[in-house]
């Protein structure tokens, strides 16, 4: 179903949307700190909050994606394009009530959770919260779109847009900032017309007569409950996954302060580095979706199984190459910090670590694990991933940081634990070939 130049024409495209948008966001916060330390710490507390709803509309956008890549693969176009049209409809709703949530209790959510920090950047955290909740419905009526055009096999389209979306951020940054002086109001509002556009750019081509897969009007204000009771079933295992490693994650960031602040200022700075190390996985798990949904879709289990292998093996060569790449420049990188040596070794340190099990063992536990999604296999890759993420990831940050006095280094090594557990299980299930016996539609 996919050759060699299908497969590279979805891997490149997203791999340079990725990888696009990670330096820009390099680019955000060093505009950013020109507008003070209030707003660049304002700006980094509430994006740490805004992850976790990226992430729920990240999760309901993939269970929509499964499900329009089966029926693509079915050639049932236009159920299809009615369960893209349930997607939109459901995530706008969804999106709309969380915004309202946010925009009332803004102040509320704030004090609560970082009611320690200064009043100037309470102050810069409000503001930003408050103009960052109102393109909520914009980036969950973007992923809508793009889960239709990745599914398709159209990643250049989102890749484009991607292109635009952040060139408008960047500029709008520099206005906002060094001309008009609006502080964080300056930086917010960019990031709120950006993905506005976007928005607005993929519903309209979502419409357009001339793909196989639309958009409908009609189905748009109509409640489909078997359609939608299919991307739920996957988007709710998917966001609760999410919800649960956020938290974990906070959790893991508030026991690496207890570490002193040279290993804080390492694990933030080797954190930055990992998340390039980390493009090929990021990029593989939107094509393991659209490749093992269509053809399990089409009824083709033989192709599924095929392509579960060529895929894998695609991951590990090209987070090989990659993470190898990232690894031998990051001791150049070093040279541009204002950082002590010992703070340097440490940060070398941890990127070694995180990329070797990143090249070697993430390949299995992510976006395999999404291939297994793809195939109707929820329930077991959720709960797999569930206990990993509590039962290794937590506890041995726990028993290594702490316990056994390794600090940022142990957290890592628990992470890569977590992946190497986590890879080996799910590639004994596909192994078995227990996911064989699932139906998503």
């Amino acid at each position: 179903m996919f050759s060699n130049k299908d497969l590279k024409g979805l891997i490149v495209p997203l791999f340079m949307e990725q990888l696009l948008v990670m330096l820009v966001g390099v680019a955000d916060t060093f505009v950013v700190s020109y507008a003070g330390e209030a707003a660049v710490s304002g700006v980094s507390l509430v994006n740490a909050f805004n992850t976790i709803f990226i992430y729920l509309f990240t999760a309901l956008a993939s269970g929509g994606a499964v499900v329009i890549s089966q029926y693509i693969g079915r050639k049932e176009q236009d159920t299809a394009g009615r369960a893209s049209s349930q997607l939109l409809m459901v995530s706008t709703v969804f999106s709309l009530v969380m915004a309202m949530a946010v925009l009332v209790g803004n102040e509320s959510l704030m004090s609560l959770m970082f009611g320690q920090v200064e009043k100037d950047v309470m102050e810069a955290c409000v503001t930003y919260l408050r103009i960052s909740a109102y393109s909520y419905p914009a980036i969950a009526v973007y992923n809508s779109g793009a889960a239709v055009y990745r599914s398709l096999g159209k990643t250049s389209t989102t890749m484009y847009l991607s292109v635009v979306s952040n060139v408008i951020n960047v500029v709008g940054n520099l206005i906002g900032v060094f001309i008009l002086k609006a502080g964080v109001a300056g930086v917010a509002y960019p990031s709120l017309i950006a993905r506005a556009v976007s928005a607005v750019v993929i519903t309209y081509l979502c419409f357009s007569a001339g793909n196989p897969v639309r958009y409908s009007w009609g189905h748009i204000f109509r409640w489909d409950g078997g359609l939608l009771g299919k991307i739920l079933r996957i988007a709710v295992p998917n966001g609760m996954e999410s919800g649960v490693f956020q938290l974990v994650k906070v959790a893991l960031s508030s026991v690496a302060a207890l570490f002193g602040t040279y290993q804080i200022a390492a694990n933030g700075v080797a954190q930055s580095i990992w998340g390039m190390a980390a493009l090929v996985g990021v990029t593989m798990g939107p094509v393991f979706i659209t490749v093992i949904g269509q053809c399990m879709g089409a009824g083709d289990v033989e192709g599924a199984e095929f392509y579960f292998r060529k895929l894998t093996k695609i991951s590990v060569a090209g987070a090989a190459l990659w993470n190898g790449l990232i690894l031998a420049v990051t001791p150049v990188l070093m040279k541009f910090y204002a950082l002590d040596p010992e703070v340097k070794r440490l940060i070398i340190l941890l990127v070694v670590i995180h990329n070797v099990f990143n090249s070697v063992a993430h390949p299995f536990s992510d976006p395999l694990g999404k291939g297994l999604r793809a195939a109707g296999d929820i329930g077991f890759s959720t709960f797999v991933s569930l206990f990993t993420t509590l039962g290794v990831r937590l506890v041995f940050s726990l028993i290594l940081g702490i316990g056994l006095g390794m600090g940022v280094v142990g957290i890592a090594l628990a992470m890569c634990l977590d992946w190497i557990i986590r890879g080996f299980i799910f590639w004994r299930r596909f192994q078995k070939g227990a996911w064989k016996r699932f139906r998503v539609i």
